[in-house]
């Protein structure tokens, strides 16, 4: 048994017992019964994913791949592809904006390069771990962008990285990603999963002018009609039109779950990888947070779409892992009010009568 199928046997639904025994500690305490809103559910749905109804907190860790797409040569984005070199070596430097969100919120930073087009393992960027399938994928407007197999070791590669840091404490995981042209990919992805239409999908991504909108939608188009035999099956469907940060993240999520630690999704791009690791894994979303409704393309109808609720909306689309971290602060301060707060017992607050 591989290391995919081994995760995905590792797979079990989270515990509603804990979550009802976490539910009842929430009635208890000072305030009216369900006036944290939200905040009651999250406690619930991550006692639940933790199996524990204490409903411990221990560290959290974001995990940010980087890797190129051969799909940018048709157009796609508006910055060129030695981009994602330059931004791997500014969030390994400190100066990104996920690299200031996890500085300010005590976040270990897990990077990894998974296929970036230029290679700086050589001269290894502090920080930085290499799990390099590639340099980059392939075209997806013209052939696949991955083989199966190469799709399967982007995979495993998240789950190492979700393993690792499971192991050095982590008990709150969030995904994020770095790669210029990969918001055609993850449309692409979102399209074939949906079936929602590409013209409905495709966005601005690094902030394409309409016409840019318009080329990205038809080269959507183009590879749903190339790839169409693939799309029967998840994993073929990820390596015709994925990318191997989107495929690690994807990973990520399968071995969060396996262990038992909730993964929170970042925007468009990380949600195109929790839709191909849903498809590899049903009833897979139950295990997750979505963090945030990115202003990227059609990030909101997708949401609807999979009948999941972002924690945050703040209008962004900058990826990186940003608006994961930003929920996994959330997330942290209804965990807080959850053990922290006094109990009407403790505290000597009478109850509401009858």
């Amino acid at each position: 048994m591989g290391l995919l199928e081994e995760t995905l046997a590792a797979i079990a639904p989270p515990d509603e017992l804990a979550a009802a025994q976490a539910g009842r500690r929430l009635d208890s305490l000072t305030k009216p019964p369900g006036s944290l809103g939200c905040l009651e559910e999250i406690v619930r749905r991550y006692a639940a994913i933790r199996r524990d109804a204490g409903a411990p907190m221990g560290g959290g860790a974001l995990c940010v791949f980087a890797a190129d797409h051969g799909v940018a040569a048709e157009g796609v984005s508006a910055y060129p592809q030695a981009v994602t070199a330059e931004m791997l070596r500014n969030i390994a430097g400190g100066g990104a904006a996920i690299s200031v969100l996890a500085r300010r919120f005590g976040y270990r930073l897990w990077i990894t390069d998974v296929g970036v087009a230029a290679d700086t393992s050589a001269a290894a960027l502090p920080g930085v771990r290499y799990r390099r399938i590639g340099a980059g994928t392939r075209n997806l407007a013209r052939e696949a962008a991955m083989s199966v197999a190469q799709a399967r070791a982007a995979l495993e590669a998240g789950v190492e990285v979700a393993r690792g840091a499971i192991a050095a404490g982590a008990t709150l995981v969030g995904i994020g990603e770095m790669g210029i042209a990969n918001s055609t990919s993850a449309a692409a992805l979102l399209a074939a999963f949906t079936r929602l239409r590409p013209a409905r999908l495709a966005g601005r991504g690094t902030g394409v002018d309409d016409a840019g909108m318009r080329r990205k939608a038809a080269v959507i188009e183009r590879a749903l009609k190339l790839h169409r035999a693939a799309l029967a099956d998840p994993l073929a469907t990820l390596a015709a039109l994925g990318g191997f940060e989107i495929a690690a993240m994807a990973g990520v999520c399968l071995g969060g779950a396996a262990l038992n630690v909730p993964v929170v999704v970042d925007g468009f791009i990380a949600t195109a990888a929790a839709v191909a690791a849903e498809r590899l894994s049903p009833g897979l979303f139950a295990q997750l947070f979505f963090g945030h409704q990115s202003a990227e393309g059609g990030h909101a109808r997708v949401l609807e779409k999979l009948g999941v609720r972002p924690i945050v909306d703040l209008e962004m689309r900058l990826g990186e892992g940003t608006g994961a971290a930003l929920a996994m602060s959330v997330i942290e301060s209804a965990l807080a009010l959850f053990r922290e707060m006094a109990t009407f017992e403790s505290a000597g607050v009478s109850e509401k009568i009858g």
